[in-house]
């Protein structure tokens, strides 16, 4: 009898166990001992993938020196100024050094202090993790469970001698890169939204996952010990710090309304740009901090050269999309404890160029860098997957320039920071190295 009432009430059971929430991995669930250091996995089985990680930004998320100040000059100061961003003292940590975060070590030692904060996004950090917790991969809200089982998307056909190996369907989603690259601000603001661009975009529709852009496959080893696989996804991770990888994104091309003029004549210069390369937003992530700019110069036969404004389009929002002597990111005057702060020169490039950008505001709606300070978003003109934007140029002849061929080059470059601030809150150099994405030039004569 008790058998049969059991057998009654077992669907009822697996649909309780089944809508019952799992909950994120929080502070104070495991600490730094649970978890391997990244020299156990890469000194002996997984070398390639250690040397790879070494080099990419996964290895680099706690000490990078732009993250380092961005996080004690601003974010942790800011955080103990304003309790609305309290969060975010212990949550920037949640992705850019998830050991620490989870072992409580919040704010962590600097990484000049060589801690094990330093693994930043580590070989057992993405390979303990086994889901998410909630509808919508963000903010860290990863479900980990450390210890001698692997999840990987390939199970093998070697056991390894050091730890158990689980295949996970999950390391196979665009959701697993989420956890961390979707990104709500304490004011219920997307700050980061890169896994749910690519979502709304066409390479979703065609199931091309970020694993297949950042994790490239190649004929190789997985582990030292093991075999060859055709389809071995490296651990570049190879990104929007990775010239390589961001120049070439969009295509370049310019072209006159007419070949042959004369002084004081107008001539009308179109400029098309196709993303052909990202299956989210270009620039995406740290939008805040990122600047991709158009620009057109033009120069005569005896090498004077013009630079031309774009032409506004008079769309709202558009004055944030042109770049201008303005100045912006007071708010940054809060955690450096600087009331007057006046701001910063907002764009640091020659005025009138075009810039593809999502302004961020602050509550006070002026211009911010601090994404954990939005409170609102701006005009979003930035490059979505495959998308051509038009762009046009009017040139006025000046009566004095050269007779004989005018070359006509349009630019578009990128940068990691805007210079001004970089400058300001003294980060090196190569933060604020411009990148040429892509560049082409026409040509029409002058006639006298």
């Amino acid at each position: 009898m008790l058998k049969k009432l059991l057998h009654s009430l077992l669907p009822f059971f697996i649909f309780f166990v089944t809508i019952i929430p799992q909950e994120a991995t929080k502070i104070g669930d495991f600490t730094y001992d649970d978890f391997e250091k990244p020299e156990y996995c890469g000194t002996s089985c997984h070398t390639d993938f250690y040397q790879q990680w070494k080099q990419a930004m996964m290895s680099q998320a706690y000490t990078h020196h732009w993250d380092e100040i961005e996080y004690f000059k601003l974010a942790v100061p800011h955080a103990e100024r304003d309790e609305k961003v309290a969060e975010v003292k212990e949550g920037c940590n949640g992705c850019h050094t998830p050991i620490a975060y989870i072992s409580g070590d919040n704010p962590p030692p600097f990484p000049s202090e060589n801690s094990r904060a330093n693994e930043s996004v580590s070989c057992d950090v993405c390979h303990t993790i086994t889901g998410f917790a909630g509808d919508i991969p963000y903010n860290f809200n990863y479900i980990m469970s450390p210890g001698k089982t692997k999840y990987s998307s390939r199970k093998g056909d070697i056991d390894s001698p050091a730890h158990q190996i689980v295949r996970s369907e999950f390391h196979k989603t665009t959701e697993f890169c989420g956890i961390c690259h979707n990104e709500k601000s304490p004011y219920d603001i997307w700050v980061k939204s890169t896994q749910l661009e690519w979502k709304e975009g066409p390479y979703a529709e065609e199931n091309v996952r970020c694993q297949d852009c950042h994790m490239t496959k190649a004929e190789t080893k997985s582990a030292t010990m093991g075999i060859t696989y055709p389809d071995t996804k490296l651990h570049l991770f190879h990104g929007a710090h990775d010239p390589g990888k961001v120049k070439g994104t969009i295509e370049v091309r310019i072209h006159p309304d007419i070949r042959e003029v004369e002084p004081g004549d107008v001539v009308k210069l179109t400029v098309a740009l196709f993303n052909q390369k990202t299956g989210h937003k270009f620039p995406t992530g740290s939008v805040e901090d990122r600047i991709v700019w158009l620009h057109v110069e033009a120069e005569d036969s005896e090498g004077n050269t013009y630079h031309l404004p774009v032409d506004k389009k008079g769309f709202e929002g558009e004055e944030y999309t042109i770049a201008a002597d303005v100045l912006a990111y007071q708010d940054m005057g809060v955690p450096l404890d600087m009331p007057d702060f006046k701001g910063v020169q907002r764009d640091a490039i020659p005025f009138g160029n075009r810039i593809f950008r999502m302004p961020y505001f602050d509550p006070q709606g002026r211009m911010t860098i601090q994404q954990w300070n939005t409170a609102s978003l701006g005009v979003d003109y930035r490059f979505g997957p495959r998308e051509t934007k038009i762009e046009t140029f009017t040139f006025n002849l000046p009566y004095e320039i050269a007779e004989g061929k005018v070359k006509v080059t349009a630019t578009i470059n990128y940068q990691k920071l805007v210079t001004s601030v970089g400058k300001f809150l003294e980060v090196p150099d190569e933060e604020m190295e411009v990148i040429k994405v892509g560049e082409h030039s026409t040509e029409f004569t002058v006639f006298y």
